[in-house]
């Protein structure tokens, strides 16, 4: 076990310098010239079919398997290796396949529930692009009821079992015969426990639209991606995948994020410490690789630790417990001094939800129906 997990991390650190040395701003072009990252793709010339497909497998997890093959695949043509080339074109062919089968369907379905006059916003899934998540997430201020009978009755889904924290979050998961992502969708509001309604309708009020291989979506604006991110890596999972790394050093190199109008957002909810925690933490990780991620001085100075940063530990990039407990702490503080009533009753219920999950992870190796 010590052995994969030092694999596991020792190819997390390749794909990190692939992403941040291997890139043109934006993160969808492989840079012109790419000989920072030749000595780790002459390493992964080494491997063998078994140890490609577990490098595979870790650039899976952190949605980034189209962004790195395109850089190795572009590098290993340059340094003459047509093993891996060749691995590099049929993977990438396979999974953009993948890709445009998924987002046909989301198109589809964003078009049925807006059909019933439930708008919707994709939260989360588009951000990756040219990567694509393993499930659709889709933001509605509709009702549940009218969301079931769209999905059922337009696309023969069927409705997952819901876990503790999927009622609090009101959240619902659908599978539709002939796609393999499950669609997940937050009806109404966000947060693990379902507290934030008002910083939720935002999503849908200020989306904006996105076009990708001729589908059309709508999608939330960078202040809203930047506080849905915050509200899943620094309130719930407490990990950052190397996608999130990538995405919002995107947004941060294009000065897309007006960081006023952040502030607005996230203090609607409570949440702006866990906001600037997120971007320092994004710049810092971009900055030991080699790539630029610039946050101003003042969101730095607003986040939890001036030290904190992101460590691999097991699949993915950790953040300390201790910061995350305080944010949460401020979060519910904030709740209170606003008189949130919603906030004050659900936020509460966070705690005694994650110890059970870690209970039951801890005794079964799973918190399903839990978390």
């Amino acid at each position: 076990m010590t052995m994969e997990l030092s694999r596991t991390h020792q190819y997390l650190e390749i794909l990190s310098r692939l992403m941040f040395r291997g890139y043109s701003t934006g993160f969808q072009t492989p840079a012109p010239n790419l000989e920072a990252v030749y000595p780790d793709v002459e390493y992964i010339s080494t491997l063998n079919d078994i140890e490609l497909a577990d490098f595979l497998r870790v650039a899976d997890i952190h949605h980034v398997t189209v962004r790195a093959l395109q850089v190795v695949g572009n590098a290993a043509s340059t340094l003459g290796h047509p093993r891996v080339s060749q691995w590099c074109e049929s993977t990438l062919s396979s999974e953009r396949a993948r890709i445009e089968r998924a987002i046909g369907f989301l198109e589809r379905i964003c078009q049925a529930l807006e059909a019933a006059r439930c708008k919707v916003s994709v939260i989360k899934s588009l951000d990756h692009w040219s990567d694509l998540g393993s499930d659709l997430d889709l933001y509605t201020s509709g009702d549940e009821h009218t969301v079931a009978r769209v999905m059922t009755k337009e696309f023969k889904a069927e409705q997952e079992p819901r876990s503790w924290g999927d009622r609090l979050a009101n959240k619902w998961n659908f599978s539709i015969p002939g796609l393999p992502e499950l669609v997940e969708i937050h009806v109404q509001y966000l947060g693990q426990t379902g507290e934030h309604k008002l910083m939720a309708r935002r999503v849908i009020e200020r989306s904006v639209t996105r076009e990708l291989n001729g589908h059309v979506f709508r999608v939330p604006a960078p202040e809203e991606r930047v506080v849905i991110s915050t509200l899943q890596r620094m309130y719930r999972h407490f990990y950052f995948r190397l996608c999130d790394m990538m995405d919002f050093a995107g947004l941060l190199q294009a000065h897309a994020i007006d960081f006023a109008e952040l502030r607005r957002a996230a203090d609607i909810g409570g949440i702006w410490p866990g906001v600037a925690t997120f971007l320092a933490l994004v710049s810092d990780y971009v900055n030991r690789y080699g790539g630029k991620a610039e946050v101003p001085h003042e969101v730095v100075a607003a986040s939890c630790s001036a030290n904190i940063r992101v460590q691999a530990r097991g699949d993915f990039l950790r953040v300390p417990m201790l910061p995350a407990a305080s944010l949460y702490g401020s979060q519910l503080l904030s709740a209170s001094r606003h008189r949130d009533l919603r906030a004050m009753c659900r936020l509460p219920l966070l705690p005694p939800l994650a110890v059970s999950a870690l209970v039951a992870y801890r005794l079964t190796g799973s918190d399903k129906g839990i978390w």
